[in-house]
């Protein structure tokens, strides 16, 4: 459920208040587009690449209401056990669990305040992250280079090709330029969700992965 701004607002949170080099993250743009990278095969975020992934498959999650993905699942594939693991690899796992913890929280939420699975829940959820992204101060966008074209291709899961990672990084842009332009400095009046429910679900997220990647170390 979180967009790309919440994910990239997450990456410069985690390298501005612990440092790369305390997470293990040694190539912090390989990091940032591994934020990214289980969405991109998806087909909502980058919308002309050269093939599809459904999201049950790169979210190790199952098709539902709000679904939650399995970042342990995520884990225990790629990343634990493994001597070399890759900034990508690191990312799109801390993209799992930051999807998982939002997603809880919401159908916690929305169960608390009586409202079922529908349309209006869809909306009003849809809504609130809108604005809640927008209240973020992003800058970060990855850039293509020779480090991250060889991590892409060899992403464990399935490689990210070279044309495909540009559509990705080209959307990165437009989201951080958007975010800036329509930047809210006010607490937004959200429909269904509320202010308290953002610092909550924000605070958890960024403490599973600052434990998950520490626990490496």
């Amino acid at each position: 459920m979180p967009s790309w701004n919440i994910h990239t607002a997450h990456v410069e949170r985690l390298l501005r208040e612990e440092g790369a080099a305390a997470l293990g993250v040694r190539d912090k743009n390989a990091f940032l587009l591994g934020n990214l990278a289980p969405d991109i095969y998806v087909g909502y975020m980058v919308l002309d690449t050269t093939f599809r992934i459904d999201y049950k498959l790169t979210h190790h999650a199952s098709r539902e209401h709000i679904p939650l993905p399995r970042y342990d699942e995520f884990w225990s594939f790629y990343i634990a056990g493994h001597r070399s693991v890759s900034d990508v690899t690191l990312g799109a796992w801390a993209h799992l669990v930051a999807d998982h913890v939002y997603n809880a929280h919401t159908r916690a939420y929305l169960t608390s305040i009586g409202v079922e699975a529908g349309e209006r829940a869809r909306i009003g959820k849809q809504g609130d992250f809108a604005l809640f992204g927008r209240t973020l101060d992003i800058s970060l966008v990855p850039h293509v280079d020779d480090a991250l074209l060889a991590q892409c291709a060899a992403f464990p899961p399935y490689s990210i090709l070279e044309r495909d990672l540009h559509g990705a990084v080209a959307s990165a842009q437009r989201i951080v330029e958007k975010n800036q332009a329509e930047h809210l400095a006010e607490v937004p009046d959200y429909q269904l969700l509320t202010a308290e429910f953002f610092d909550v679900a924000s605070e958890e997220a960024h403490a599973t992965i600052v434990a998950g990647l520490k626990s490496r170390l």
